[in-house]
């Protein structure tokens, strides 16, 4: 990867934490404005939308099955425009990210791994391909606590043509941060790679550097450092962190101890217990 997309660590605001799944556009932009006003002089500059962004039902926690979320024809997300009303016009983000970027910014959104299931549902084309969303989904791996999507197969080059074609509409749209969920615990090097693959094309198309930036954590990343610098910039080392004594000591202990050692110029820790609210990663905030 591009380690210079992060040669510091970056910091910021990510919306779950006050927010959960149901952050709109004008909550956004107003955090957005409070960043510009206090904290950008000491180098806050990035404010992501956290998960859910496609969902226009979404509730502050949990997530809904079968959620109606919007998509474009070829299977990938939209934001919800009852949420997020500049994206009506079929724009998505770019109105969005152009206000944050005016206020002198950086945009980010967080995304799952996999194609939706409702894509696969209505067998939505893969951009530019011969292969369809049904051709491409892994039914086996699905991620344990969120029903949006399938994984995707292995391999597949239509798997790779569909995170080519997300991404790319993602950078297009102004995007300056991706956070990539439920992508690490289980490991799931072959889209960790895929996307890797997908963000490096979109970079030399629009000219421009993408902080990708990995989710959850749950284990040392000593495991798989090497492979973890050579495709990511950031990444968790630990679980969710709630309001629970127990479970604070053991995010501490099992997910600290080493990690730091691990840390280097472009590839940053991304710890949940070291809790800040007005963070991206930095080794703060659960999100």
């Amino acid at each position: 990867m591009n380690q210079q997309s992060a040669s510091e660590p970056p910091m910021g605001w990510n919306s779950w934490d006050s927010y959960g799944t149901a952050v709109n556009e004008n909550a956004v932009l107003a955090n957005a404005r409070f960043m510009h006003d206090y904290l950008l002089q000491y180098g806050w500059n990035t404010v992501v939308v956290d998960i859910d962004w496609y969902d226009p039902t979404a509730k502050s926690h949990g997530y809904n099955a079968d959620a109606p979320i919007v998509l474009d024809d070829f299977g990938r997300q939209l934001p919800a425009p009852m949420r997020f009303p500049s994206a009506r016009n079929g724009d998505g983000f770019r109105p969005l990210a152009n206000r944050i970027h005016d206020m002198g910014l950086k945009f980010g959104v967080h995304i799952m791994r996999g194609i939706p299931r409702l894509a696969v549902e209505r067998n939505c084309p893969i951009l530019g391909t011969e292969w369809s969303a049904s051709d491409v989904a892994d039914k086996e791996h699905v991620c344990g606590w969120n029903p949006d999507n399938y994984g995707l197969k292995p391999g597949h080059p239509g798997a790779q043509a569909y995170y080519d074609a997300q991404v790319d509409q993602l950078v297009s749209w102004g995007v300056d941060f991706i956070k990539a969920d439920d992508m690490q615990v289980p490991f799931h090097a072959d889209e960790i790679r895929a996307y890797a693959s997908a963000i490096r094309k979109a970079e030399q198309r629009y000219g421009k550097s993408v902080v990708f930036s990995l989710s959850p954590g749950g284990a040392l990343p000593t495991t798989h450092i090497d492979f973890l610098r050579e495709h990511a910039q950031m990444w968790r080392i630990s679980d969710d962190l709630w309001d629970k004594w127990s479970v604070m000591s053991r995010g501490l202990n099992d997910a600290c101890v080493g990690a730091w050692l691990t840390v280097c110029p472009g590839a940053w820790l991304t710890h949940a217990s070291c809790r800040c609210h007005s963070t991206v990663g930095l080794f703060l905030g659960r999100s």
